[in-house]
Order: structure tokens, then C-alpha cells, then sequence
């Protein structure tokens, strides 16, 4: 028995779509290949190797192929379905980072001080931060690599506008603490000048000094994921 590998699964997907559920439906192998990104050669072994292991029935007329996902293969797909679905729906309610404090550029204070950001801040996220932000550089791989889903997740989206001379990016906020005990929201821009390796905090409070930071301070800040 073969194993049902990454191009079966694209096959199979492609002839649910095409309604080959539990029925037979007419396919061609070079739509076939098309679709999962192979030549027609490929896509017809495919079906050769689905069939041979249960999970389809081929059946041709003339030059004409038609294909039905067989029982066996329509539950694989839906353990396949249930296992992808349980797997995204645990998304942790936190992900912790660890960091270094860096200095940053200095145009973070007048950004954040921009009237078309401030009044979003205040509005969504309750108050309006201290000018400026704090700059961390992460100190390892795992946590530049986690860091890539926040673009992928809601958090407190604050919009981006124009004030007639310039374009500024949007803002996504996610609540944060930072070293277990101040409040603070990590920040995603769509335009910086860092590198992924730099994320930057925003505070009510001028987070140096509450925290009694400077630079080269090990930080860890822990982020909310689920709510706003």
C-alpha cells in the first residue's frame, strides 16, 4: 500500500472539485496536471497509483476518462480536513519573545505623535501612546520565525491615511507585557526600516523608565494572540 503523499492529496482535492464525489465525472490528465502543477505524464500515474491503493475508480470510454473518488478516498480526505482544522484552530493564546533593547532611528516619535495615529490610538486601544517606541532585537531565530504569524492574525488594526504631503502605512497592535509586568501593545508596520530581526513596543508610559531599561536590557515580552 502506497502512502498517500502531497501530489494524491492535491489530486484528490482537485476532483472533489469537480464534483467526483462518490460519482463518476469526465477529467482530461492535462487539466488534471494544470491543476497540481505536474505533466500530464504525472498526473496519469497519480491516478494510476490512487487507483491501485482504493482510492479512486477510473473508468474509460473511447479516449475519454472518467474519474469517482471512492469511500476510502473521500474519508481520507475528511480525516485529512478534521486534522488541519483542529490543528489552526489551536492557536496558542500567547507567544512569549526574548530580546535585547537597541536604539532605534528616532523617527518613532514622530510617527506615533501623527494626529491621524493618535486619535485611532485613543480610540481603539484607549489611550495614546508615549512618543516614540521601544526597539528589540530578538535573540534568536525561533522567535524572528513566530513572529511572522502576527501578519497573519487581526490584532487592533489602525488605518493609514494621508495628510496631503505624505502617505503613512497602516498599524497592527497586540497587546503585550513586557518583562511580567508592563502593559504595552507590540506593534507591526506596514512600512519600517527595520529588519525582521527589530520589533518595536508602544506604551501609555515612557517605557525606559518604568521598566529602568537602556540599551543591551534582556527583555521578554509576552503577546496576546487571541484578543483585541
Amino acid at each position: 500500500m502506497i502512502d498517500l503523499k502531497v501530489q494524491h492529496i492535491l489530486t484528490l482535492t482537485f476532483l472533489l472539485s469537480k464534483g467526483a464525489k462518490h460519482k463518476f465525472v469526465s477529467i482530461t490528465t492535462s487539466a488534471l496536471g494544470a491543476s497540481i502543477n505536474k505533466s500530464q505524464q504525472a498526473a496519469s500515474k497519480h491516478l494510476l497509483e490512487l487507483e491501485t491503493d482504493g482510492f479512486i475508480e477510473r473508468m474509460m470510454s473511447g479516449r475519454n476518462l472518467s474519474v469517482e473518488i471512492t469511500p476510502k478516498g473521500y474519508s481520507e480526505l475528511v480525516k485529512l480536513y478534521t486534522n488541519l482544522r483542529t490543528s489552526l484552530d489551536l492557536i496558542p493564546s500567547h507567544i512569549e519573545l526574548k530580546g535585547t533593547l537597541v536604539s532605534g532611528m528616532g523617527e518613532g516619535a514622530y510617527y506615533m505623535s501623527s494626529k491621524g495615529y493618535t486619535k485611532q490610538f485613543k480610540k481603539k486601544i484607549g489611550y495614546i501612546p508615549f512618543p516614540g517606541t521601544l526597539n528589540i532585537s530578538l535573540s534568536k531565530s525561533e522567535y524572528i520565525e513566530a513572529v511572522r504569524q502576527f501578519d497573519a492574525l487581526d490584532g487592533v488594526m489602525i488605518n493609514g491615511f494621508s495628510d496631503g504631503k505624505r502617505t503613512y502605512g497602516w498599524v497592527k497592535c497586540f497587546k503585550a507585557k513586557l518583562n511580567k509586568s508592563v502593559d504595552c501593545q507590540l506593534i507591526r508596520l506596514e512600512r519600517t526600516l527595520h529588519d525582521k530581526t527589530i520589533i518595536e513596543l508602544i506604551s501609555k508610559s515612557y517605557i525606559r523608565k518604568t521598566a529602568r531599561l537602556s540599551d543591551g536590557s534582556k527583555v521578554t515580552i509576552r503577546v496576546n494572540l487571541n484578543s483585541k
